[in-house]
């Protein structure tokens, strides 16, 4: 018998309140999930509207293979999945199937056109090589954008998905995009440790980390903290060697997301922007990827977007970011002292900030 949404949704967003490891949350949300759609292997990638998929920005996993989750970025780097998030995020309906019997890369019943062949025969023999079967990818959206992508897999020799499974999974989506505003929002509003300077660290062409400098060693070191975010090793290069691709597609075509990590403070203890940034006008050379501490214009768009901040209640936050008070704000906005204040009480309340001083210090590091 399949559970209802309410005992989805109920299920995880218990766990993401419990400060629970990211692997023990991966572990969660797959055996929630395994009641609506059985699978081997999840991956559940959160971003937001403001910032694109590309890469997301942060993630859990359960029982993915590295290997394979670093030869499925290179096979969507070459444009040999048909199945790649901006592909999902044209159709109707924003799930796929790939992998061997799934019919090819799209759902008739969800009233995609004809499966790209050639691409899925590549997917498939990317999924075999790694022991999987097929895999069934289902983008978060709803009306403000993309959040997120749920991945799952069944192992090679299994029963493949169909489109009675992708239709269960589509039914998830709201409890899934819940769980990850959830995740955002329960972490504590300040920074847990103080904002470092900007690092560096340079991938070549081949894919392979040339330089990293010791301002980056010491983000990543911080980042990947035992005990205190608790990220599997192997997810640091990936995501790195994930976002140089993503650059190199960016500088190709300017259309793609922006190659922009915003990792929210529950992931690394405080909002951390990574961005790729070719070194090369046509992306083919050497990529810099430069990680900071997210503030101002890297962090504003993310941050409203998780808080459910409003574009008026972000004009005034963005003014009193720049210094202004609330009578200065009123003027440069046209508004009331009172609106004004009206709209900042409105955000202390969806951040949980204490006031102005709270508010400024998770904005400025």
């Amino acid at each position: 018998m399949i559970p209802s949404e309410d005992r989805l949704f109920r299920e995880l967003n218990a766990a993401m309140g419990q400060g629970a490891s990211p692997d023990e949350l991966g572990e969660a949300i797959s055996r929630a999930v395994s009641r609506w759609v059985s699978h081997d292997a999840l991956r559940l990638v959160g971003t937001s509207p403001a910032t694109g998929l590309g890469l997301g920005s942060f993630s859990f996993w359960h029982r993915y293979e590295p290997a394979l989750i670093r030869a499925l970025a290179m096979s969507r780097y070459l444009d040999e999945d048909p199945c790649r998030p901006a592909a999902l995020a044209r159709r109707p309906v924003p799930v796929g199937l790939v992998g061997a019997g799934c019919g090819g890369s799209r759902c008739k019943q969800h009233g995609e056109g004809p499966c790209d062949l050639h691409g899925d025969r590549l997917t498939r023999e990317v999924l075999l090589a790694h022991g999987a079967g097929c895999e069934l990818r289902l983008l978060l959206r709803d009306s403000h954008g993309v959040w997120g992508l749920l991945g799952l897999i069944r192992s090679e020799g299994g029963r493949p998905f169909g489109a009675e499974d992708a239709d269960r999974a589509v039914r998830l989506a709201p409890a899934l995009l819940a769980a990850l505003r959830r995740y955002v929002t329960v972490a504590p509003l300040a920074p847990s440790f103080p904002a470092l300077p900007a690092g560096l660290i340079v991938i070549g062409a081949d894919h392979a980390v040339r330089a990293v400098t010791p301002q980056a060693r010491a983000w990543l070191a911080q980042m990947w903290t035992p005990g205190r975010c608790d990220l599997p090793g192997w997810l640091a290069d990936t995501s790195m060697i994930g976002l140089s691709l993503d650059t190199r597609t960016y500088a190709r075509d300017p259309g793609s997301w922006r190659p922009l990590i915003c990792a929210p403070a529950a992931s690394f203890g405080r909002w951390t922007a990574i961005e790729g940034q070719p070194l090369s006008p046509d992306g083919d050379g050497d990529v810099a990827i430069i990680i900071q501490a997210a503030t101002g214009s890297l962090l504003l768009p993310s941050f409203c977007d998780w808080y459910g901040i409003t574009p008026r209640e972000r004009c005034v936050v963005e003014c009193l970011y720049d210094g202004a008070a609330p009578k200065q704000i009123a003027r440069r906005l046209d508004l009331s002292v009172h609106t004004v204040n009206d709209h900042l009480k409105a955000v202390f309340r969806k951040t949980g900030a204490s006031g102005r001083d709270e508010l400024m210090a998770a904005l400025t590091g």
